[in-house]
C-alpha cells in the first residue's frame, strides 16, 4: 500500500502540526490492513541477514494512532466493568467464519492484530495491535503477545509466556517467533529476539535481543 505508506510518513514528519482528521483516517486504514494481514510490521526477507525486515512506516502509523486518539469511556456491561482507552484502539471484532477460537474468560485482542484461521486463544490472554499470529497457533492462558510481535504457524505459546512488544525505535525488529516453535511456560522473549523455526524454548527461559545463544546442535 505505497499510497498509505507515503501518507503515514508525511504525517509523521509533520509532528504535532499534522492534520488530525487526516491522521485518524490514515490510521483507520492501517488498522484495517493490519487486521486483515495484508500489511505487517515485519515480514520475511530472504535478502536480510536475519531473514526478516521491519516496515518502519507501519510502526510510525501505530504511534500516530496512539498520539491522535482520545481517551474515552470504553466500559462494558452498562458501566459495571470500567475501562478507559484510546478511541482509535477498539477491540478486534471476529465472526465465527474467521475460524478463530477465543475461549470465554477475560481475553482481549486489539483491532489491528492479525489472527489466522485455526488459532486458539485460551483465557485470559492479550494480543496487542500490530501483532501477527499464524494459523493453528495456540496462545495459552495468561500469555501476552505484544505490539508488532510476529508469531508463526503451529506455534505453542504456553501458559504465562510473555512475547514482548517493540514499537520504538521504529526501525527495530519486533519479537519474532517462526513456525513450529514451542515456547515454554513462563517464558519471556523481549527486545526483538528472533526464535527460528522448530525451536524449543524451555519453560522459564528469558531471551532478549542481547542474550548470547550457543548452538548445541
Amino acid at each position: 500500500m505505497p499510497d498509505l505508506q507515503s501518507q503515514i510518513q508525511d504525517l509523521t514528519a509533520a509532528g504535532a502540526s499534522a492534520d488530525r482528521d487526516a491522521v485518524r483516517a490514515a490510521f483507520a486504514r492501517l488498522r484495517e490492513a493490519l487486521s486483515a494481514g495484508s500489511v505487517r510490521a515485519a515480514e520475511p526477507d530472504a535478502s536480510s541477514p536475519v531473514g526478516w525486515r521491519v516496515n518502519a512506516w507501519v510502526k510510525q502509523g501505530i504511534l500516530l494512532g496512539f498520539r491522535f486518539g482520545d481517551t474515552v469511556d470504553a466500559s462494558m456491561d452498562h458501566g459495571r466493568w470500567p475501562f478507559y482507552d484510546k478511541d482509535t484502539l477498539p477491540l478486534k471484532r471476529l465472526s465465527v467464519g474467521a475460524g478463530v477460537r477465543i475461549v470465554p474468560g477475560g481475553s482481549s485482542v486489539r483491532d489491528g492484530a492479525y489472527i489466522a484461521p485455526g488459532v486458539i486463544c485460551m483465557p485470559p490472554m492479550f494480543v496487542n495491535i500490530g501483532a501477527w499470529i499464524g494459523e493453528q497457533t495456540l496462545i495459552d492462558s495468561h500469555a501476552l503477545v505484544g505490539s508488532c510481535a510476529q508469531i508463526g504457524a503451529r506455534v505453542h505459546v504456553s501458559a504465562g509466556a510473555q512475547i514482548g512488544g517493540v514499537i520504538e525505535p521504529v526501525g527495530a525488529l519486533p519479537v519474532i517467533v517462526e513456525d513450529d516453535v514451542l515456547v515454554g511456560g513462563n517464558t519471556g522473549i523481549y527486545e526483538g529476539a528472533i526464535v527460528k523455526a522448530r525451536a524449543v524454548v524451555a519453560a522459564g527461559t528469558v531471551l532478549t535481543g542481547s542474550t548470547p545463544v550457543y548452538d548445541r546442535w
